[in-house]
Order: C-alpha cells, then sequence, then structure tokens
C-alpha cells in the first residue's frame, strides 16, 4: 500500500488552491489550537468549502473542548480529529461515543503520540493503548524538528496504522518512508517557505511520496 500524504497547517485560500492541484494529497489539518497557523471556525468552513472532495480535513485540537469539536464534525468542517494534548483514553472513548450517539456516525481519531530523548522505547510503547483510529509521532506541537528515529520499535508501532511527522522535508522524506513504512506522512513547516505554503516544495513532495 502506498504512503499518504498529510499537508497541516493550511490557513489561506491560496494554500487549498494549490492542494486541489494534486491528486495524491489525501488529508489536509486545520489547527484549532494556539499556533501561527491557527484558524478560526469560519476560516476553516471557508476553506473546507474549496477544498475538493477527495481530500479529507483533519482538526488538530490541543485539550478542547469535546463538544467544539462535535460541532466542526457535525458541520461537515472537518473529518477527523487529531489530538495533540494531554487527552485520556476516557476522552478518546467520550469523544468517539458522543459523535455516534449526538450525529450518527462516529468521529476517526488520530492521537499524537510526542517523542523526545528523555522517553525510553518502552514509555512510548506504554502509550499505545489508546482506543483510537491512527497514531500519529511527532517530535513535539509544530516544532518542526525531527526525533530520534531509533526510540521508535517498528514491531509495536506496526499493529495500528500510524502517520509520521516531525521535521519531515524533501530530504529526508524518502529514508522516513523507507525506514518505517508509515500509513501517512504529515508535513507542515517542510513546505513553507517565510511560513507559506510553497507550491514547488509541496509538489517536490508530492512527487516524492508518489
Amino acid at each position: 500500500m502506498s504512503t499518504k500524504l498529510k499537508i497541516c497547517g493550511i490557513r489561506q485560500k491560496n494554500d487549498i488552491d494549490i492542494i486541489n492541484k494534486y491528486d495524491n494529497i489525501d488529508y489536509i489539518g486545520f489547527v484549532f489550537a494556539e499556533s501561527p497557523r491557527k484558524v478560526s471556525k469560519e476560516e476553516a468552513k471557508y476553506l473546507s468549502d474549496l477544498l475538493s472532495p477527495n481530500i479529507t480535513c483533519v482538526g488538530v485540537f490541543v485539550d478542547e473542548d469535546i463538544e467544539n469539536i462535535l460541532e466542526l464534525y457535525k458541520e461537515k468542517i472537518i473529518d477527523i480529529a487529531q489530538l495533540h494534548g494531554n487527552e485520556s483514553k476516557e476522552y478518546v472513548k467520550t469523544l468517539k461515543k458522543l459523535s455516534k450517539e449526538e450525529l450518527g456516525s462516529e468521529i476517526e481519531i488520530i492521537k499524537v503520540i510526542e517523542i523526545n530523548d528523555n522517553l525510553k522505547k518502552e514509555e512510548i510503547v506504554s502509550k499505545l493503548d489508546y482506543d483510537c483510529d491512527y497514531f500519529l509521532f511527532d517530535s513535539g506541537k509544530g516544532s518542526g524538528k525531527v526525533f530520534n528515529w531509533d526510540l521508535i520499535d517498528k514491531s509495536i508501532i506496526n499493529k495500528k496504522p500510524f502517520f509520521l511527522a516531525g521535521g519531515l522535508n524533501e530530504t529526508n522524506l524518502k529514508e522516513a518512508i523507507s525506514e518505517f513504512e508509515p500509513f501517512a506522512v504529515d508535513l507542515s513547516s517542510g513546505v513553507e517557505t517565510n511560513k507559506s505554503k510553497d507550491e514547488l516544495k509541496i509538489k517536490r513532495v508530492v512527487d516524492l511520496v508518489k
């Protein structure tokens, strides 16, 4: 199965215009947490309405009120919730349960596992018992830095589909895909120039993943 591609931190119409040109961009991310890339509900609604219908919208949250996520999901602004905070296992179960009960369909969830050099492999493994649909391994909240790949036990993480993030760009993307065979790769600052999405960088990444 070929690796899927997510471009995160989408925040303006020009970003959408670029994304819509390429067939094998599978996901985009709207950041609703505090960040230079943060968008409002209204901005995300406007942008999602312009997006090609075959691309999945992911909302990125940090310890967000569950009702706010459900509202975005109900209004079809997002399709998936990416949880980048200290959300508990119970939080994840509640979000799934309420989306099913209130809206008739269970929201898919990506749970982010932040990896830093202070963690041991065993500690990372202990974080992998969330009832989520995907994991995402990252070095931090928009840090743009590569974490120590040696901390990842490939025999463990492949038990659930996962996104790989953290400082990925056109120089290390091919190696990352070869090393981990992730379900998807997730890039944001790696396809930016001066903090804006760069079409040439996105095109090169699209070609590499393809």
